[in-house]
């Protein structure tokens, strides 16, 4: 049994000239005494169940879950430095700035891998395969691509300075990563232990962090962990949680409170940072999906009250629009099976009601954005 309180987070061992940190095993029942802990839980699991049963109201979620799915991606890769921003990523990647392509490529992988480990979920359970699979997908044909994508490294990597001499952290050393990789796998679904599952995820980031089992994309695939655990354990029916942006706004206290639990064994002032983003990111998440409700339907009365024989396919778009907020004239006329002229007549009467904007600023192989809906996921 392991105390919060009196935590012990690891050791720093001794390799040929440096010193890793070895953390302790994490698969045990976790007990506390704090009581502000208690009130954080109770108010994190109450957002995270209205988000949870907002969600499940909402007809036709699946077609907002791409947006939040995207803004995840662009806000966990752009912790790790990547530039894309949130309009970009439904861009075409023929209509992306070559110095750009790169980063743009990124937030596709990452989109990718959490679309494919949700519907991995549906057959099989959180696993090194799955994480593995998983990453494999994140680091395709991008910067890391020949760190060993899919694999669990074989050598020492660190974070932060240019060496091991001058590193901020060493995580373990690789030998070790069986056996602390298994430790997480094993405490995921231990069913024997009564530790709630909040508590439960904000140790398993914790813990995935400082182990640090890739030679790259370790942050992005801790942070993709988060909901694909709640998924699992059905605290969470939708991929609608993420907590990429609440770690962002202050990058440094992130770091900082994941860094004070291995320096001053304090995983107690980690885990009641973890509730408050829980609590803060679904109280946000749902306001946006309230938002999107009451956006939808304004729009749609307007198309249905001024559209005219233009009614059906004025639907269809819009429809289609909740998905993939930018398009171009092809699009339009490929999705409503209209001819190009068509086409652009309708996105005309669009633009004249304001529910499209011309996005690109060319007179050809122009692109239209439904920027109110986008401005719903901009913090």
């Amino acid at each position: 049994m392991i105390k919060i309180e009196n935590y012990k987070a690891g050791e720093f061992r001794k390799s040929i000239g440096y010193k890793y940190f070895m953390p302790n095993l994490i698969n045990a029942e976790w007990t506390w005494s704090d009581g502000k802990l208690n009130k954080l839980l109770e108010n994190a699991s109450f957002e995270l169940g209205q988000l949870n049963s907002f969600g499940k109201l909402v007809p036709n979620a699946d077609l907002f879950i791409h947006l939040h799915i995207t803004k995840e991606a662009v806000v966990s890769s752009k912790i790790e430095g990547t530039q894309t921003h949130f309009d970009e990523a439904f861009l075409q990647k023929e209509n992306i700035i070559p110095e750009r392509k790169d980063d743009w490529q990124e937030v596709q992988n990452y989109t990718e891998a959490l679309n494919n480990a949700v519907e991995e979920l549906k057959k099989l359970p959180i696993s090194s395969r799955l994480i593995l699979k998983t990453h494999k997908i994140l680091m395709q044909g991008v910067r890391g691509n020949k760190k060993t994508p899919g694999e669990y490294r074989r050598s020492q990597n660190w974070i932060g300075g240019k060496s091991l001499e001058d590193a901020v952290f060493i995580p373990p050393h690789h030998e070790y990563l069986s056996e602390l990789m298994s430790d997480i796998e094993n405490y995921i679904h231990n069913e024997n232990i009564d530790v709630p599952l909040l508590i439960k995820a904000a140790i398993i980031h914790y813990q995935f962090e400082t182990i640090h089992p890739f030679l790259d994309g370790n942050g992005r695939i801790g942070r993709l962990l988060i909901p694909l655990f709640l998924i699992e354990k059905k605290v969470l029916e939708m991929p609608l949680l993420y907590l990429s942006s609440f770690f962002e706004e202050d990058k440094n206290l992130y770091y900082d409170n994941l860094t004070r639990v291995r320096t001053h064994n304090d995983i107690l002032q980690w885990i009641k940072y973890f509730l408050v983003g829980i609590i803060q990111t679904s109280k946000k998440a749902t306001l946006t999906l309230s938002n999107i409700i009451l956006l939808k339907l304004k729009n749609e009365t307007i198309i249905q009250n001024h559209f005219g024989k233009r009614i059906k396919a004025g639907l269809q778009l819009h429809n289609y629009l909740l998905g993939q907020p930018l398009v171009s004239i092809k699009e339009v006329a490929d999705v409503c099976n209209l001819s190009l002229k068509s086409a652009g007549d309708l996105v005309k009467l669009f633009q004249q009601y304001v529910l499209l904007k011309e996005y690109t600023g060319k007179f050809r192989n122009r692109i239209f954005m439904y920027e109110a809906y986008l401005n719903l996921f901009d913090d």
